[in-house]
């Protein structure tokens, strides 16, 4: 395809009383639904039920459902204390949405200082046009950021690799690109001869519906295997590369990503092969250092034992399903970000990335 983007999974059209609407991913391969999200309860259900997804698309989304919610202050011409009230209410119901993607607590501490810092605004009205800059802003920043992780992403990527990912990390998961798969589309648009082996990603199969769906988008030459297979497809000399994207990432590196990621960097590391993490500096938390500490979602047992509506294990039985998992510091070779590529994993070179524009 040659259009730059050929989906987006966020979109917000027209002015402060305008609609959010989102590519339905729960649908993916089969069906491409667009919803619009009418009011706050259904942006906090798209982003629990995974219909949108990918930390820096879960923190664009959140921040113009603030701006949903935002939406009857300025139809009845509420007061701006109210409206301020409003908006810092639907900053507190968004933020439970899911508990281990940073970029939804990032985005909407910036909403909610955009609220705080503007106490003299004289309308909602005003108030709505505040925030709807300052989601855009936010998205806008994703977009380019995406682009820099692909350009500092491809360069790690030589012709001829066999590049394993896990989970989905393109354009359904960002404004547009991605992070992880935005090195690999920025390396076969440059011509590197690479071919890409995804991870169905269970219980929900992200990687076979997302991943796949989008790298036949892009042309990219690409085969699926089960979750199961990554160590043996290394084993057989398949792989020289695994990039990966992230959910959250502590100050000294650790990172939790979706689960399974933890199980293929042992693998990469006992098979030599370099293991890459990719993600904006909005994904590090460095209020935190180690893995240990970041809160770890965990999800309806139905997932696993109804995959796709359809009983597959007997009833009454014990289910473990946390969406997530760490992989330590040690396990990863870089950290691909749109300021530059961090190497080695180091707390202090971490910070001063991470940090590097505020400072």
């Amino acid at each position: 395809m040659n259009t730059e983007v050929p989906y987006a999974s966020v979109a917000w059209s027209g002015d402060t009383l305008g609609a959010l609407t989102i590519l339905d991913q729960t649908l993916l391969p089969l069906q491409e639904v667009q919803l619009e999200l009418r009011n706050v309860e259904s942006v906090h259900e798209a982003i629990v039920a995974l219909r949108v997804r990918g930390a820096p698309a879960i923190g664009i989304t959140a921040a113009y459902g603030v701006v949903v919610a935002l939406q009857d202050s300025i139809r009845h011409r509420a007061s701006t204390p109210d409206a301020a009230h409003a908006a810092l209410q639907a900053c507190d119901y968004l933020a439970t949405s899911r508990p281990t993607a940073v970029n939804l607590f990032w985005a909407l501490d910036r909403m909610r200082r955009t609220v705080s810092g503007n106490p003299s605004v004289a309308s909602a009205v005003e108030l709505g046009n505040l925030l709807l800059r300052q989601a855009r802003l936010i998205h806008d920043e994703d977009r380019k950021m995406c682009h820099a992780i692909g350009e500092y992403g491809a360069s790690l990527l030589s012709d001829g690799f066999g590049v394993l990912t896990h989970c989905n990390t393109g354009g359904l998961a960002t404004s547009e690109y991605g992070t992880a798969l935005a090195a690999i589309f920025t390396a076969h648009r440059s011509g590197k001869k690479i071919h890409v082996y995804a991870d169905e990603t269970r219980p929900l199969l992200q990687g076979a519906r997302l991943t796949m769906w989008e790298l036949q988008r892009y042309g990219v030459p690409s085969t699926l295997i089960c979750d199961s297979m990554a160590a043996q497809v290394m084993r057989e000399g398949k792989i020289q590369a695994v990039i990966v994207g992230a959910d959250r990432i502590t100050a000294r590196g650790d990172t939790a990503n979706k689960i399974g990621t933890y199980g293929v960097a042992i693998a990469a590391h006992h098979h030599r092969i370099p293991f890459y993490v990719a993600a904006p500096t909005s994904t590090f938390d460095v209020t935190i250092t180690s893995g240990d500490e970041i809160p770890i979602e965990q999800r309806k047992p139905e997932e696993i034992t109804h995959g796709f509506g359809r009983r597959t294990a007997p009833e009454g039985i014990s289910v473990y399903n946390p969406a997530f998992d760490v992989t330590p510091a040690e396990y990863i070779t870089a950290i691909v970000t749109e300021r530059g590529i961090i190497h080695p994993l180091e707390e202090g070179r971490i910070r001063r990335m991470v940090v590097a524009e505020s400072s």
